[in-house]
């Protein structure tokens, strides 16, 4: 898998364990507060260890996690998800997270964005002139 290291950089560790695209990204989060190791804030060459305790908010996902494995290159997603484990709160809080989010979309559908066309305008008459 990976070469045993015994510290590697916050925002590498994150890119490698592909939380974020770019260790720009991962960069700009921990400087956000997106990111807290060990119950507190951090910066981005804050030294991580097997061990570590992570939460990282990322857009409307909230991770809590334990490293595992400590990687400083990016690998593929499936050997990227053995470097760190997530508290089954965590996985289940994403999850009612996620449900939530799919019922409010099926709920509330995209309205339609920009100028109606003229098919459009056809159904929107023929709609209404059924209901007179």
């Amino acid at each position: 898998m990976t070469v045993a290291l015994e510290k590697v950089r916050l925002d590498k560790w994150l890119w490698a364990a592909r939380f974020f695209k770019t260790r720009q990204i991962a960069t700009e989060a921990i400087n956000g507060g997106k990111v807290h190791l060990n119950g507190q804030r951090t910066k981005p060459g804050k030294e991580v260890k097997v061990g570590s305790h992570l939460r990282i908010h990322t857009g409307a996902a909230e991770y809590d996690i334990e490293v595992r494995v400590l990687a400083s290159k990016r690998r593929p997603a499936v050997e990227a998800r053995g470097f760190y484990e997530e508290t089954p709160e965590s996985m289940e809080r994403r999850e009612k997270m996620n449900e939530a989010r799919r019922l409010e979309r099926l709920q509330n559908p995209k309205p339609i964005r920009g100028k109606i066309n003229k098919k459009d305008r056809r159904l929107i008459h023929r709609f209404i002139s059924k209901g007179e």
